[in-house]
């Protein structure tokens, strides 16, 4: 079946690779960004076999350091060669004679059918940015090559990510990524006035400053640029002005006017005349394919939720900026923490954004509603009804847990997207939290929250008033997919109340919430 336009901004929980293929439609999307998982230093995903034994494309699993080729990766390789075909089976096919069939292939032939597919959906018009590291930025390259064209490379973009620390090895530190951009065609929008810096005018480098060395009565900075036509056969534009005869530029009508508003000025008697271009009306230094202006998020910036490989809002703001206008429909399909999805709401396009794990899909709601209260978006793929909510606690408890905290827009505490191990360490029985604020203090209080998917009993909701008390907490919530018990209700009514001096009401101060 043909997939069918999508008509508002969309939330896919699943298999990229799946959601692709079902749900985006042939030429539909503008620009692309991804930033998929591989780094030698931190965890990325690969696929693995689902209960039944057979291979699975809509599970993923993460394992340390480390993709794997098995019967997933060897079928998806013979799609590429025998299915796909063309330059794609062809590198390929190369690359596995080159590279072998270990880890790095195996996270190039997965990439390599995503690729396809995202060129598939991709307009005309369209770009595509992926962000990668040096470790493999280079295999990505030869694999862009062949499924965009060569012809069809348009940069190789360094970002600066941090700066260099001094290490005790015998290699330099490695403090940058790449993004490579290709366009579907030679045809792709580029808005040149996005990639330009505007002068700081207390601030000019030697070389603005030798160019712009002119400085009129009101102390603006100019230069005096030729006013000649390179096309010396237009006689037309042949006329004397201020006793010189040239091929001008203009007409004559266009340079008296511009001579009477001051714009065109005669050095000397007898020189040519000049045109006065000022500094503070230029657009601007152009944005070269090194950016070292987009500092990295450091550990206190208001926007950082604690995502492993969160990418600031203003490297993808100047991405969709430079290769989509207002509109347009920009698709991230590792959306991850969201940034590329809250870029886009923020400058006016339309987004679709696609994650394997339910704490990714739980970041991107919390983070769009923080951002945009009125922000509207359907979601794909999460539970609908109690039937599916059990699936999930029993597929996977984190996925659920991740799931379950989003209903009550709770922001998740540990764990990494693509993980099925959940946090690292102990979670203090704290699995998500709210912070809010009711008084004239301006302090920070906390709601905290528990999610149970199996079997519970009342010593779960006295653990949670333990955690309370221990965390000098405010308010918890037990969110269980079990109807509670008659003795769970009376442990969380013997908690008492918390009164809230904003509101001047009182709410329970532990409260039982279930699925259904």
């Amino acid at each position: 079946m043909t997939p069918q336009a999508i008509t508002q901004n969309t939330l896919f929980y699943g298999d990229n690779l799946d959601i692709l293929r079902e749900y985006i439609p042939d030429q539909s999307i503008d620009l692309i960004y991804l930033d998929p998982p591989f780094n030698s230093n931190r965890s990325y995903n690969v696929l693995y076999k689902d209960e039944g034994g057979r291979d699975s494309q809509a599970q993923i699993t993460a394992f340390e350091d480390t993709w794997h080729w098995d019967r997933s990766a060897e079928a998806t390789y013979t799609h590429l060669v025998t299915g796909v075909g063309g330059k794609v089976g062809s590198m390929i096919s190369a690359l596995r004679s080159f590279v072998g069939t270990n880890q790095m292939l195996a996270y190039l032939v997965m990439m390599a059918a995503r690729l396809v597919e995202l060129h598939r959906v991709l307009k005309p018009t369209g770009s595509l940015y992926l962000h990668c590291d040096p470790t493999a930025s280079h295999y990505l390259k030869v694999v862009l090559d062949a499924i965009f064209g060569v012809e069809n490379f348009r940069n190789e973009i360094v970002w600066q990510r941090t700066t260099a620390k001094s290490l005790a090895s015998r290699k330099l530190p490695d403090n940058h990524d790449v993004m490579l951009y290709y366009g579907k065609t030679d045809q792709v929008v580029w808005n040149d006035n996005a990639m330009r810096d505007p002068y700081d005018l207390d601030d000019l480098d030697d070389k603005t400053l030798k160019k712009y060395s002119n400085i009129d009565s009101d102390g603006r900075r100019y230069q005096l640029t030729d006013l000649t036509n390179p096309n010396r056969d237009r006689p037309n534009l042949t006329y004397e002005f201020l006793g010189i005869k040239r091929v001008w530029r203009w007409t004559k009508e266009r340079m008296q006017a511009a001579y009477e508003a001051g714009q065109v000025v005669q050095p000397s008697p007898g020189a040519v005349p000049r045109y006065k271009r000022y500094l503070d009306e230029q657009r601007g230094k152009p944005v070269g394919d090194v950016w070292v202006d987009i500092p990295p998020l450091n550990s206190q910036a208001a926007e950082r939720l604690g995502y492993p490989t969160q990418k600031p809002l203003a490297l993808l703001e100047r991405i969709i900026n430079a290769s989509s206008n207002p509109g347009d429909v920009v698709l991230d399909p590792f959306a991850g923490c969201g940034t590329a999805v809250a870029a886009a709401q923020k400058l006016g396009r339309r987004w679709i954004g696609i994650d394997i794990t339910h704490l990714a899909v739980a970041l991107n709601k919390y983070r769009l509603k923080a951002m945009f209260p009125e922000v509207q978006f359907a979601v794909v793929g999460e539970p609908q009804d109690l039937a599916g909510a059990r699936q999930l606690a029993n597929d996977d408890k984190y996925q659920f847990q991740w799931w379950a905290l989003s209903l009550v827009r709770a922001r998740p505490q540990g764990g990494e997207a693509g993980s099925k191990q959940g946090k690292k360490g102990a979670d203090k029985g704290i699995d998500g939290v709210i912070s809010f604020i009711d008084d004239h203090t301006q302090k920070g209080k906390r709601v905290i929250i528990q999610v149970k998917g199996g079997s519970v009993k009342s010593g779960d909701v006295r653990d949670l008033v333990g955690t309370l008390e221990r965390e000098k907490a405010e308010i918890g919530v037990f969110i269980t997919l079990e109807a509670p018990s008659k003795p769970m209700r009376q442990e969380a009514a013997s908690a008492g109340f918390y009164h809230s001096p904003g509101w001047d009401k009182d709410y329970p101060r532990v409260q039982i919430l279930t699925i259904e």
